[in-house]
Parts: C-alpha cells; structure tokens; sequence
C-alpha cells in the first residue's frame, strides 16, 4: 500500500495498455485515481496506548463511530504446511481478552490451513481514514459456547448454507446441492439451537500490530508494537 500512494513511479505504460489506442494507458489512469480525501485523522504515536490491543479497539471505535464503511470487513492470510498462501475477507467479530475473533467452519479452507500452519496475518482498511492496521498473531479455536453463539446469532439462511456443504466445495449437482440446503433450512427452523459440529469461533493472539495512517503528503505515520512478554515494545516505522 504504501508504494501506492507515491507519484514517482516512471511510466512504463505501452500502447497494448490501453482500452482505447488513443486515450491513457492503464498505469495512467492508476496515477490519476483518486485520493485519499485532505481531511485525515492525525496520528500522535507519543499519544497512544501501552498495549496494542487497547490501540486497535480505540481505532476501531473511531472508525464505527465515523461511519466508516464496514469497519469491520479484515483481510485473513493463511497459509498451508506446504508454503502455500491465501487471502480473502472476512468479518472481526470481537475483540476481547487480548484476542481479535472471526468465525469460520474448521473444514473450510481456511480452518484446514489453520490447522497445518495456526500463524496467520490480518489487515483491516478504513479507507475514509486513510488507516490500515496489519496484525500477526496465531489462531486458535476458542470455547465451544462462543461458537456456538457465533452460529446461533447469524441468519438462519446463512446457517442452512454454512450446513449446507463444506465451504468453496464444487457444486457437481445443483438440484441436489437444493436439496440439502431444504434439508439444512427445514433442520434449522425445528431446532434454532442446532450448530454443526465444524463451526468454530477463532480467537488470533496478536504478536505484532502495526498501526498506518496517511497523510495528504508523500509521508506517513507508522507504528507497530511487538508483543514481549506479557507487555509490548513500540517502534516507529519509516514510510
């Protein structure tokens, strides 16, 4: 992200670029995309929290209450025992002792990969802020009553799907992937506490966070705490 934000690339764009042969190439129309808007949080970083935790939730409040949209929307990588990585958008669900927490079938692609290699990194972007937070962490699944309150409280038709089939499964039949998806509504509506057996509530124990805010300049603030001990160091960080 932060190479995104500088002008100062060379143009390499060439005429196969372009979408019209006679309009910008595409790296040209990369440079004039809008802006982050000149009004932006200032970020302090001899004003902050000892723990880092503590400093996510204070940002994360700002952001709620500034109606940034989906401030809760976090990208999770995960990665195989084999080195394999992958990435995709999620929902945080808590914060709470100490811990940021999504949940997720343990079977999805995603939990498989958990389960082979528990180190994993978030990123959350508050455009209207210009904010970006990375966290390191390792996940691990939390108590039993937690996922299950997890699963009870969505949608009854996000439910049925999560019941349905594992998740990013092929569907090699619809008509019958529609019937077990009858079947799993059908389940829930007689038993509303009914939670399968896969669904599991993740807790990430951050080892590092790192906190991100732009400016309307070419700089921009950056400061990351690592976890030592049961306290935190801080460092700020070059743009």
């Amino acid at each position: 992200m932060t190479d995104d934000t500088r002008t100062d690339r060379a143009d390499t764009g060439t005429r196969s670029d372009r979408t019209d042969p006679d309009g910008p190439t595409l790296r040209e129309r990369l440079r004039s995309a809008k802006v982050f808007h000149p009004e932006l949080p200032t970020f302090d970083v001899d004003d902050v929290a000892d723990d880092a935790v503590d400093q996510f939730v204070a940002w994360l409040v700002e952001a709620v209450d500034q109606d940034v949209a989906q401030p809760h929307a976090m990208v999770i990588s995960t990665s195989s025992s084999d080195g394999d990585v992958t990435a995709r958008t999620l929902l945080l669900k808590d914060v709470d002792d100490g811990a940021l927490w999504f949940a997720t079938s343990s079977i999805s692609p995603k939990g498989r990969q958990i389960a082979e290699n528990p180190r994993v990194a978030l990123t959350l972007y508050w455009r209207e802020q210009g904010r970006q937070v990375r966290v390191l962490g390792r996940a691990t699944p939390g108590p039993r009553d937690v996922s299950e309150k997890d699963f009870t409280a969505r949608h009854p038709d996000s439910r049925a799907v999560a019941m349905t089939q594992p998740q990013s499964s092929p569907i090699t039949d619809e008509a019958e992937t529609r019937r077990r998806l009858a079947e799993a509504k059908a389940a829930i509506e007689s038993d509303d506490t009914l939670v399968p057996d896969d669904w599991t509530a993740w807790r990430v124990d951050p080892t590092s966070i790192e906190f991100w805010q732009a400016t309307t300049g070419r700089d921009q603030v950056r400061l990351r705490y690592d976890r030592d001990g049961d306290g935190w160091t801080r460092a700020s960080l070059w743009p």
